[in-house]
């Protein structure tokens, strides 16, 4: 099981990004998936996250400005950013919560979107 993460990138503050990551390989089916980021210097942290059946959470700081979804038919999440601002620039991580056929579910994760928000 991969998840590829893409849609990172230089932008200015006010601007908008749209993150990918597609999980593929032998999967059953997959629980909760989210996105997490980390800055320089500080630990990883929940972004968002949304269950297979639609239900979202957010953390405080992103809340009315990022929107997580979801296509359960291409194993996709995305995240919609919005009113980016300087304090989100990060490495964003893709994490899923897969279960392959014979198999409990596990925790994967991407490799990460360097995502610049300049000011």
């Amino acid at each position: 099981v991969q998840l590829q993460a893409s849609g990172g990138g230089l932008v200015q503050a006010g601007g908008s990004l749209r993150l990918s990551c597609a999980a593929s390989g032998s999967i059953f089916s997959i629980n909760v998936m989210g996105w997490y980021r980390q800055a320089p210097g500080k630990e990883r942290e929940l972004v968002a996250a949304i269950t297979s059946g639609g239900s979202t959470n957010y953390a405080d700081s992103v809340k009315g400005r990022f929107t997580i979804s979801r296509d359960n038919a291409k194993n996709t999440v995305y995240l919609q950013m919005n009113s980016l601002k300087p304090e989100d620039t990060a490495v964003y991580y893709c994490n899923a919560d897969i279960w392959m056929v014979g198999y409990a579910g596990m925790d994967y994760w991407g490799k990460g979107t360097q995502v610049t928000v300049s000011s």
